[in-house]
């Protein structure tokens, strides 16, 4: 292991608590690894249960309420969906406003809501979240349902953006993948559904409707030998729109999966149902595992100031092409009950920052893995949050490898909200501070100029106090590359949710460009943030590489002494924030320019 990991000694917090035509190159030759393969218009997948399908959503249209209802729910969920379904906020996109035709909406989840999801005033016990999907709009609604006033406290929509599945899209999106030609043609068999994995899990594909998100998109995956075949199902459709093979390289059998219920149980209990606390060397926080966001910290003190409100680890973006435009978009968070695609296979770990023979402050770690890891298309991440006794603190995520193709960009979207009133957010451009008027973002990249830290933005309030920003640039001395980071800076509103309570799926996986899904929050009108509460979206691009000697953001398999063992190659990315008063005789840093 690297710096980060080789440094620290770990324990425990809490012990009790798309073409047609093209498939023949694939049946030909199964090793074929080129560009994604496009099914035609007509290719449409045809089973039993598409007939099934089909009249279920012909009868929710014809309701009054045409909406799509969940029916494999216990009672107390079924009273949430109909409190919600009937409130007038909730019904706002059912029809289009032009023809008065009904719009498919379909409610994918219910179920309790988790501790920072719940308003001050009301008991968790009662409250409830209710998720629906727009197909045509591409949106998402959800409410907040207090079963004790049987009400909805609550009702946001985001646009551009969808929840994660439940169970029986799940298991649609796999008959779909197993009953298609393209797939049966690409594989030389037929597969049955649980042959396939990463069966929820969001994707894109450039050339389809799934390209840039607008239509709901996953790609179960068949791994056969050291390639991968994806499957990619669009769901608005109801078929496969491509199929795409990809190298993995082999990782060894599969590993025997053992205790993990008693440890899952114990998660969802200590730390996913529970908000537990932090208070050590100056630093004061309250942190919780959340359904979809990662480890969230919230309500950070350091010497008793608020510093941030909450930050998180909102998707991992996961592309395997720059011109075919397809990948994952991974949710992670508590091992059950929740959406994600990777969870937590760990309890949050505190451990001591040492340097130089010197404890310097503490990390707080969460670690997340697909069931079957380090097997290929399954994944392994690391949320790390470092702590310094001088005021410093780093925000930083990890890919362990090994994913599903040796040609991955990964990208972690991470929420930052700060705690200043009145804050002014600037960046360093021709040797000078420059402020940001409005919300907008900007691109690390070679171009990019820093203060002679090595900072390139400062967070500060009307007295000049706040924080300078270094991204990663190399220089933690961990085998960190660069992040080559999107950041973007948004206005905090308490009147609406723009990711302070767990966010769906935000953005498309696999846009090259800005488009990783904190724009929805600038366009197409940004806000002045002069003086405002701000909101910072991070969001790295991190190149795998599986080059002998070069190993970077990959996990391979070995034998040792007749067995197989894991060794990784962690690739960590994400900001410092160093205090603007703080002194150079406390760290040796110099001090930047003001």
């Amino acid at each position: 292991m690297r710096y980060l990991f080789s440094c620290i000694v770990f324990f425990i917090i809490a012990s009790g608590c798309n073409n047609s035509s093209r498939s023949s190159v694939v049946a030909d030759n199964p090793d074929y690894a080129g560009e994604a393969i496009l099914s035609s218009d007509s290719s449409v997948t045809d089973f039993p249960g598409m007939e099934l399908r089909m009249q279920k959503i012909k009868n929710a249209l014809a309701q009054k309420i045409p909406i799509i209802l969940l029916d494999t729910i216990d009672a107390l969920s079924a009273d949430a969906q109909k409190i919600a379904v009937s409130d007038s906020r909730f019904q706002e996109n059912l029809f289009d406003k032009k023809t008065g035709e009904a719009y498919r909406n379909e409610i994918f989840n219910v179920f309790s809501a988790r501790p920072q999801e719940v308003p001050k005033g009301f008991s968790a016990a009662k409250m409830y979240r209710v998720e629906m999907y727009n197909y045509p709009l591409n949106l998402t609604t959800i409410a907040l349902v207090d079963l004790a006033t049987q009400k909805a406290v609550s009702v946001n929509i985001y646009p551009h953006t969808q929840p994660d599945l439940n169970s029986q899209l799940r298991n649609l999106a796999l008959q779909i993948a197993a009953s298609s030609a393209e797939v049966m043609k690409a594989l030389g068999y037929q597969p049955e559904q649980k042959d396939a994995i990463m069966a929820a899990t969001k994707t894109a594909l450039n050339r389809t409707k799934c390209e840039r998100s607008m239509h709901l998109c996953v790609a179960p995956t068949f791994v056969k030998g050291d390639k991968a075949l994806w499957a990619i199902v669009d769901l608005t459709d109801q078929r496969v729109v491509g199929v795409r093979w990809t190298n993995v390289e082999n990782a060894g059998p599969s590993p025997r999966i053992s205790e993990r219920k008693l440890l899952f149980e114990k998660i969802m209990e200590c730390n996913c149902k529970k908000v537990s606390t932090v208070e050590k060397a100056g630093w004061k926080f309250n942190y919780v595992i959340t359904s979809s966001d990662g480890l969230r910290i919230s309500e950070v003190y350091f010497n008793n100031q608020l510093i941030l409100n909450s930050a998180k680890l909102v998707d991992w973006h996961v592309s395997y092409s720059g011109t075919d435009g397809f990948g994952y978009s991974d949710a992670i968070g508590c091992p059950e009950f929740s959406q994600a695609a990777v969870v937590a296979v760990k309890q949050p770990m505190l451990s001591d920052l040492q340097a130089d023979g010197k404890t310097q402050g503490f990390v707080l770690e969460q670690s997340f893995q697909s069931e079957q890891w380090p097997m290929a298309c399954n994944y392994n991440y690391v949320q790390r949050f470092e702590f310094y006794t001088d005021g410093r603190f780093r925000i930083a995520a990890a890919s362990l490898g090994r994913g599903c193709g040796n040609d991955g960009t990964y990208r972690p979207v991470t929420r930052i909200s700060f705690a200043q009133n009145q804050a002014t957010f600037s960046e360093w451009v021709n040797s000078n501070w420059q402020p940001w008027i409005t919300e907008q973002w900007r691109l690390q990249n070679s171009q990019t100029t820093y203060t002679q830290e090595g900072y390139q933005y400062r967070i500060s309030d009307e007295a000049g106090q706040g924080y300078y920003i270094e991204p990663g640039n190399g220089q933690f001395k961990d085998g960190g590359r660069g992040d080559n980071a999107f950041v973007y800076v948004t206005k905090l509103h308490a009147d609406k949710d723009e990711g302070e309570a767990d966010l769906v799926t935000i953005g498309p996986c696999c846009n090259t460009d800005y488009r990783q899904g904190p724009e929805k929050f600038i366009e197409p009108s940004p806000e002045n943030i002069q003086k405002a509460q701000l909101v910072m979206w991070y969001v790295p691009q991190i190149k795998n590489d599986n080059t002998k000697g070069k190993e970077y953001c990959w996990a391979e398999s070995y034998l040792e002494n007749g067995v197989y063992k894991t060794r990784v190659y962690p690739c960590f990315s994400g900001p410092m924030f160093i205090p603007v008063n703080l002194s150079k005789a406390t760290t040796g840093l110099k001090d930047a320019a003001k």
